[in-house]
């Protein structure tokens, strides 16, 4: 790989890749992921940005913030790169509320934009779960980003023959250093987990270009090229997970349950229905008791839970939203 990917300088020959596969959640991580590619000389029509729907798209609306989806779509058509969404059927819920049952197929868009479904083993594994998705770096016992993103992400290339054609494909992340001891142990670059090299060949490499930058040069990034933040940032969360991520902060619990208190009493009362919280050690109402809800207008609020984003992408005037610098809970 010395001839791609430089360790010392962490460059990256990007001509010999030939498309830039961009897993895209909306967050400003992948924002400046996208625009370190467009610096490094990277064409608009050679990133595919690849949005994973959480909560699927079968009605259900439980975790996700509900403007992402849209959010994705302005991103996309402003900067002029293809867009695909793919999701595990029947989404987070569906997964959560398994009992005795297979996990779900997944779908995705192929390069033309037709829905793929993708049945799993003739003979899947039986399980239960019935609980979230716990606190934890076990992705096992995390189970959210496992089964509803990088299980997705795998499928999603190794079913597509167009990645199996001999040429070079490069894979890109978002994840930091900055944000968990965890993260900072990652590879820079490495072969992606759909890498094969035997009777069928798929070059598949990881990038994670945003794991050396500081939060600083990610709003300096966006802030280069006037890019408006996901809705969530301005309504004063620190990241873009889900507005209801399992690791929510006290404050963010109590924002949730003042601004959407219908979305705060469904996640309750699978609480009281499972017996097990998200936190384990305390409900959402307990939490939310110990936090302060942001100061957030209540229209900027609406925004974040509209489906339909009508701001603009790129704006003349950038600010830096309310939620730069703040409460960034995330995955250890």
């Amino acid at each position: 790989m010395d001839d791609i990917f430089n360790p010392s300088t962490r460059e990256i020959d990007h001509s010999v890749f030939a498309k830039h596969i961009l897993f895209f959640s909306g967050g400003k991580d992948s924002v400046y992921s996208y625009f370190a590619l467009r610096e490094a000389g990277v064409p608009a029509e050679n990133i595919e940005l690849h949005h994973h729907l959480i909560d699927g798209n079968e009605g259900s609306e439980l975790m996700d913030w509900p403007i992402t989806e849209s959010y994705c779509r302005a991103f996309a058509a402003a900067v002029g790169s293809p867009l695909y969404f793919s999701w595990r059927i029947g989404g987070f819920e569906q997964e959560m509320l398994r009992d005795g049952s297979p996990t779900s197929a997944i779908a995705y868009e192929d390069e033309d934009h037709r829905l793929v479904i993708a049945p799993g083993r003739k003979r899947p594994p039986l399980g239960t779960r019935r609980r979230f998705p716990q606190v934890s770096s076990n992705l096992s016992q995390r189970w959210c980003s496992s089964s509803l993103k990088i299980d997705v992400a795998d499928r999603l290339i190794r079913r597509q023959f167009r990645f199996a054609d001999e040429r070079n494909y490069l894979v890109i992340t978002g994840e930091r250093a900055e944000e968990s001891a965890a993260r900072a142990k990652y590879e820079d670059f490495e072969k992606h987990r759909t890498y094969i090299d035997g009777r069928v060949h798929r070059y598949i490499y990881h990038s994670r270009l945003a794991k050396h930058a500081i939060e600083a040069e990610v709003w300096d990034m966006l802030k280069r090229h006037r890019i408006n933040p996901h809705p969530a940032y301005h309504a004063g969360w620190g990241r873009t997970s889900c507005l209801t991520c399992i690791f929510g902060s006290h404050d963010q619990w109590a924002t949730v349950q003042r601004h959407a208190p219908e979305r705060f009493e469904e996640i309750r009362r699978y609480e009281e229905e499972f017996g097990v919280s998200i936190h384990r050690k305390m409900t959402i109402v307990e939490q939310a008791m110990m936090g302060r809800p942001y100061d957030v207008p209540p229209d900027v609020f609406q925004m974040a839970m509209g489906t339909d984003y009508t701001d603009n992408i790129i704006v003349e005037e950038w600010k830096m939203p309310l939620g730069a610098f703040g409460d960034a809970s995330g995955p250890s």
